[in-house]
């Protein structure tokens, strides 16, 4: 006896439609979700500095008083304005003299020095423009064997630490997830890290993404 075939239900013309407009949907939260995030967040960003900024601008030079509100955005622009006007008083003879005279001060002082010469030294590094704080991302095995962790390069082990341990020693720092500013220095030799091609960029996007958000392809070097 023949076995009769079974013909498989072909979906509805209502079930494609809506699997269409769910498609859509999700397209559409993901395409306008990271843009709107990102104005939000600035838009709140300025609204605060325009806040704060009111304390320091005198209130015959704020806006509300002619216009009866607020211009968004005029606190970032005296902001920007007195930084600039800060710069180029402190390149100057007389600017760099209260710089250097300010720092002895600070210096002096037992808990402020630590604090104002590791915030000098972050800011020096990451606005200065000279060298890259992070040049390579690699995957170190850590804290035990089997279990990787990402981290990246700062730079390779010198003074004191690189004479007692010899070798070739990497500095590598391992950052927290999601938040990448916070983490731990560890000293590994390069033959036991395992380097990757990825960008330093990518490698923060994973951390931060906690893995969710991943580089499509190694970068060409």
């Amino acid at each position: 006896m023949a076995k009769k075939k079974i013909k498989e239900q072909k979906p509805s013309l209502i079930s494609r439609f809506m699997k269409k407009l769910k498609t859509y949907f999700l397209t559409g939260i993901l395409v306008t979700a990271p843009v709107g995030m990102t104005f939000y967040i600035a838009f709140k960003l300025v609204t605060y500095i325009d806040k704060w900024s009111n304390a320091i601008v005198p209130e015959r030079f704020r806006s509300s008083p002619y216009l009866e509100a607020d211009i968004p955005g005029l606190g970032v622009a005296v902001i920007i304005i007195l930084l600039i006007l800060i710069g180029m008083f402190t390149t100057g003879y007389v600017g760099r003299f209260f710089v250097r005279l300010g720092e002895k001060i600070l210096f002096k002082m037992p808990f402020i020095s630590s604090v104002y010469n590791l915030l000098k030294q972050v800011f020096e590094t990451f606005f200065s423009g000279k060298k890259q704080s992070f040049n390579q991302v690699v995957l170190v095995e850590y804290p035990r064997k089997g279990t990787w962790v990402l981290g990246f390069v700062s730079a390779k082990t010198g003074g004191e630490v690189k004479h007692k341990i010899g070798g070739n020693v990497l500095n590598v720092f391992v950052p927290t997830t999601p938040n990448p500013t916070s983490g731990f220095l560890i000293f590994v030799d390069e033959s036991e890290v395992i380097k990757l091609k990825m960008s330093v960029e990518d490698g923060l996007k994973l951390v931060i993404s906690c893995g969710i958000v991943t580089p499509e392809k190694p970068m060409k070097r």
